[in-house]
């Protein structure tokens, strides 16, 4: 008999996860309902719907070899249903729907749904509010306008009275700075869910969000789904597809959790990053297929201003059983992370032709309090990243990246604008077709990363493998079949690493131990 464990229940719906080796994806299983057959599945991470409130359920996974799992469960009770049609919505692809979902939404009392049933639905932005199910039904839209003048503006500062605190609502790249409220905005929520079988689309496209300088101009792009200083807030089911921007920020916030969601971007679409925890806490990412533009997940703490006024790192953060396709990292930490980023652990993931796999992106000038520290990854399987393994501490982005105090490789002044890397662990990972670099790790000369621990790894390169860089950098060449580079690093650990292939099998330069 396996294992099955419920991450998450409400009034409609539940979230299983199968307990085993296997990664995002199993063999072939039946999904039983009360002894009435639902249908079959191959995920990890799996979402029931349809089920009724208040109501007993028996779960069943059942195998073709006769291996079962089971679950039972009783769903939360729910106080009444408002279908946004009621309230006007017409979902014709034509109106703007926006006044009727939001009047919806700002009706719904404690215990409540707002249920929006199949058809499209035009909206500009929809403002949540605490204690509140949002259900997008099988077949159901949300098709965002696409012009800038059609969404509000979140100021990126507003001084208070006391003049002790600022009341930031915009941000952009780690700057507290104007931007568009995005397509559902949640400020200072807590208790929701975003849940259902249905899509909502921002309306991206490469005549309107995706165009070169964009970003220069204010107020900034929205995202499809923003969470500034939320707590206890569930996303779980839906497809989100075209951000404008990044597709899930969740900003200052606590106690988030994101499940077999679906995330869909072109692979050249501008900064479409798939889910950015910005400064948050007790984050849980699992089951979610990422196939986007940007990285699939960003782990972010903020740039200088909000690292030293807040000092609000990114901590506590889980993400296991994922699907991470194209972009241009599977994981990211950084590079907006003045705060720190600690305790993230990445398990059970399959990363498919991301440029990079695992990637931190640093630099100095974040300052003293950017200290990455208790990163775990393991029971990764990888196939087609062009360099599975980035450690950069020299990341060029922005209008002083390439600066000769960012860029230098020989050692600086430690003091208040050094950022610091501890302690790294990778293990029990798989990378085929690679290109550039296996593993490249760049730590600073004035300040070394403390520990990096590879255990249990193989890479293998690609028959026809490309030539490129594998750390944006002003100091790194292309490469190709390069196999280990390390620079900077007290202490590293190599036990049962295996590199097949490569044309540069191991360089290191500056590391004290090695084990």
């Amino acid at each position: 008999m396996m294992e099955c464990r419920v991450l998450q229940q409400n009034a409609r719906s539940a979230v299983l996860e199968l307990v085993g080796e296997d990664r995002y994806e199993t063999r072939a299983y039946e999904l039983w309902v009360n002894g009435r057959f639902l249908r079959e599945d191959q995920k990890m991470v799996t979402i029931i719907n349809g089920l009724k409130p208040d109501t007993s359920y028996q779960i069943l996974f059942q195998w073709k070899d006769g291996d079962e799992a089971e679950v039972n469960i009783h769903t939360k009770p729910e106080y009444v249903t408002l279908n946004v049609k009621k309230f006007g919505a017409r979902g014709d692809g034509k109106t703007d729907d926006t006044g009727s979902i939001q009047a919806a939404i700002l009706c719904c009392p404690e215990y409540g749904r707002v249920f929006v049933p199949a058809g499209i639905y035009r909206i500009r932005n929809l403002f949540l509010k605490s204690n509140l199910v949002l259900d997008l039904g099988k077949g159901a839209v949300l098709q965002a306008f696409q012009g800038r003048e059609d969404y509000p503006v979140l100021p990126g500062i507003i001084q208070s009275y006391d003049k002790k605190e600022d009341y930031n609502l915009g941000s952009w790249e780690g700057n507290p700075l104007d931007t568009m409220a995005s397509i559902l905005t949640g400020i200072s929520l807590e208790h929701v869910l975003i849940c259902g079988e249905g899509t909502i689309d921002g309306g991206g496209d490469f005549e309107t969000w995706w165009v070169s300088n964009i970003n220069r101009i204010p107020p900034y792009r929205p995202r499809v789904i923003f969470l500034n200083r939320c707590r206890n807030v569930v996303i779980q089911g839906i497809t989100i597809q075209n951000s404008p921007s990044w597709n899930i920020h969740p900003y200052f916030s606590e106690n988030i959790r994101i499940y077999g969601i679906t995330l869909k971007s072109p692979d050249n679409s501008h900064n479409t990053d798939g889910i950015d925890p910005e400064s948050c806490s007790n984050v849980e990412i699992a089951g979610v297929h990422f196939s986007v533009g940007d990285d699939c997940i960003a782990i972010k703490s903020g740039k200088i201003y909000m690292g030293k006024r807040y000092r609000q790192p990114s901590e506590n953060i889980v993400i296991r059983q994922c699907l991470m396709e194209r972009g241009h990292g599977a994981v990211t930490i950084g590079s907006e992370i003045a705060g720190g980023v600690r305790q993230v652990m990445v398990s059970q993931c399959v990363f498919s032709n991301t440029d990079r796999g695992l990637r931190i992106k640093t630099r100095r000038g974040r300052g003293k309090d950017s200290i990455v520290d208790e990163i775990n990854f393991s029971r990764i399987t990888m196939d087609g990243v062009k360099s599975p393994f980035v450690v950069n501490s020299f990341y060029y982005c922005d209008p002083d990246g390439k600066s000769d105090y960012v860029a230098t490789q020989e050692p600086v002044a430690v003091d208040e604008r050094t950022p610091e890397i501890r302690n790294l662990s990778f293990s029990e990972i798989t990378c085929k077709n690679a290109h550039h670099t296996g593993i490249s790790i760049y730590g600073l000369p004035e300040k070394k990363i403390e520990s990096v621990s590879m255990k249990n790894i193989l890479i293998t390169y690609h028959q026809d493998a490309k030539e490129g860089k594998a750390a944006m950098m002003r100091e790194c060449s292309p490469t190709r079949r390069q196999g280990i580079f390390v620079r900077n690093v007290k202490k590293l650990i190599l036990q049962n690493v295996e590199v097949l292939g490569a044309e540069k099998e191991f360089q290191y330069e500056a590391v004290e131990e090695i084990q």
